[in-house]
Order: C-alpha cells, then structure tokens, then sequence
C-alpha cells in the first residue's frame, strides 16, 4: 500500500505543474526545494537524533558554489552536480568537531554557522557582498536552455525524487538500522558494534548534501543570490516543516513542506495587505510557527503523517 501511494503521489506531483496558472508554478518549485531540503533534515533529526537550525546555511553553499562556478564559465551541468559535493565536503568539515555536541548546544551551534556564513558572503567582493551575486546564467544541458518556470518545476521534482529514494535506501540500509538503534538505547547500540558517530556524520553529509542540491537549482531558477535569501528564519521553516509533517519518516517532510509553504503564501498575502505594517509578514510567519510546533508536541507529537497512518491503520473495535 505505502508503495502504491508513493507512485500516486509522484504521478500527481508530475502532472501538477502544467495544470498551474504561471503565478502559482514559482511556488511550486519553492515548495519542492523546500521539501527536498526538509527530506534531509528529517533523516538528520529523526533518525541521527541531532537537532540543526542552519540548514539553510548549506542550502547558501550549494547555491552560491553552483552560482559563482556558472559566472566564472563553468557549465550549469558541473556546477549542479557540484553544488551538493561542496556541501557535503563542509558539513564534514563541520560536523567532526559539532557532532559531538548534544541537545540545544548542537542546535545553537548550528546556528552559530549560519550567522557566521551569512557574515561572510555580506562582506565578501568574491560572491558579490551585500549587493548579491548577479548574472547567473540559466540552467543549461546538452544545449538546452530553460527559460520558463515549467522547465525548473519538472528539474526541481528531479531533485525530489532523488532526494525521496536515496532516503528510502539509507533507511532500509544497515546504518538506518543502527542509527534506528541507537535512537532506541544509544548505549546498547554502541555495545552492539554499531559505529554511532560515524554513521551521524554520514547523515549529517548526506542532509547537507540534499541541501545543497536544492540549493544549486534555487541559484540557476532565480538568476540572482543575496545573503538576506538565506535568513535563519529559513532553517526555522525546514525544522517545523520535518516536525509537522513527522520526524523519521519519508512522507513526513513532503506533508509539513506543503503545509508550511502554503500557509507563508497565505500569511504573506495577508501580510501585504492595504493597512497592514511592513513588519506583518515577518510577525505573522513567527507566530504561526509557534503555534504549528506547541499544537504538534500537545495534539500530534510524531507529526501529521504517522498521526494519520497510526487513525487509519487502527483496527475497528
């Protein structure tokens, strides 16, 4: 049934976007990076047990390695499929010393590297400093060139699809095994030869990885990068759409990613209202936040997909 179910699923994401009117295709490709991003940071918290809020911060190195590889006349191509390499490559760098912090300070950590980043590239000339990073050439394959939102919706649910079966094949691996005991007993999954913290760091490369793929096809989409595209707000977003939709599991983040997104389009369209301060926005998107995550942990503790699962599998009484 849940394979049945993914092919439905996967056949109507495929022919959604010509159904679209061209306004709505820009939020599906959002969506669908932000779902590709979130897939990751529900193996990294769901199944490693480690908590990051700067996610987005590889989303910013795969887009700005894709972005800057493409201005200096590499091709789209290679710059694409190096974006996720790069980002992988820093979150092992990274991760080794990180990854032995448990709990908020892992989380703040995280954090920390965002704003670190963020700093960075504002006062960076190479990646073009608070202005941003202009003149990033479409994607290109083969002598193709996309132009049109159509094009980028069907590469950004490649990038989806990618992300949604390398993760089904970690999960059913031996590592998703051991990290699935370790979630159990750590201590008891050490005593049983499984190597913990190599497998965390594997997943934390991999989540990164996924990040920073979205974030090669984010560069080429929109043509332009800036750090304010990168906020913490952003990473905030990835972890509330991993915990609505539930943690450890496949379907979990394409649930919370659509229910996130949708609502921010809502919120922002709210927010912009006649009347409304520029601030609106910004406060409004927080406090849903808050709201999603404190009636998730009270009504819906493991999210709206294992919720769901668990009412429509129970057996009549």
């Amino acid at each position: 049934m849940r394979r049945w179910a993914l092919l439905i699923a996967a056949a109507a994401t495929l022919a959604l976007p010509p159904l679209l009117p061209e306004r709505h295709l820009a939020t599906f490709v959002l969506l669908t990076l932000a779902a590709t991003v979130t897939v990751g940071v529900s193996l990294l918290m769901g199944y490693a047990g480690q908590v990051s809020l700067g996610q987005a911060s590889f989303y910013a190195i795969g887009a700005y390695s894709a972005g800057l590889l493409a201005v200096h006349g590499t091709p789209p191509v290679l710059g694409l499929v190096a974006a996720p390499v790069i980002a992988a490559v820093a979150a092992v760098l990274l991760g080794a010393p990180l990854l032995r912090l448990r709990g908020h300070h892992l989380a703040f950590a995280t954090l920390a590297v965002q704003l670190i980043l963020l700093s960075v590239l504002a006062q960076a000339d190479w990646a073009g400093g608070a202005i941003g990073l202009q003149g990033i050439p479409r994607f290109s394959i083969a002598g193709f060139e996309l132009r049109d939102d159509l094009g980028y919706a069907y590469i950004a649910c490649a990038v989806l699809f990618l992300a949604v079966l390398i993760s089904r094949n970690v999960v059913s691996s031996r590592a998703g095994r051991g990290l699935r005991a370790a979630g159990g007993s750590e201590v008891a999954a050490a005593a049983s030869g499984v190597p913990i913290g190599g497998y965390r760091l594997a997943v934390f490369a991999l989540s990164a990885a996924l990040a920073g793929l979205a974030g090669g096809v984010y560069a080429f989409y929109l043509g332009y990068l800036a750090p304010g595209s990168f906020p913490v707000l952003l990473s905030i977003e990835y972890v509330v759409m991993a915990v609505v939709g539930g943690l450890g599991t496949i379907a979990g983040p394409l649930v919370g990613a659509a229910v996130i997104v949708l609502i921010i389009q809502i919120l922002n369209t709210l927010g912009t209202q006649p009347g409304m301060p520029d601030y609106a926005p910004s406060v409004l998107s927080y406090a849903v936040y808050a709201l999603l995550l404190v009636v998730c942990v009270l009504y819906l503790p493991r999210g709206l997909v294992p919720s769901l699962r668990t009412t429509f599998t129970r057996p009549p009484r």
